[in-house]
């Protein structure tokens, strides 16, 4: 789950496995690939602006991605 400006709601996010290692210092670490998205106005952010062609500055959907490494202890 995700809270931004006290709205909490369940996500579902991908999440790709790149693979495990142990390095030179044996530590072992695992990589991963997360993507999502979430609509900003579910969440209260509402506010919004149009350039003079009538382009939207900001728009509802939000993605989501990130790269994570995780080292064992």
């Amino acid at each position: 789950s995700i809270s931004i400006r006290d709205v909490t709601k369940e996500i579902e996010l991908d999440v790709v496995h790149g693979g495990t290692v142990t390095d030179q210092y044996s530590q072992t670490k695992a990589g991963f690939e997360v993507e999502g998205s979430i609509n900003r106005k579910e969440f209260g952010l509402t506010w919004s602006a149009v350039t003079e062609a009538g382009n939207v500055v900001v728009g509802d959907e939000i993605k989501l991605q990130l790269n994570v490494q995780f080292i064992k202890n």
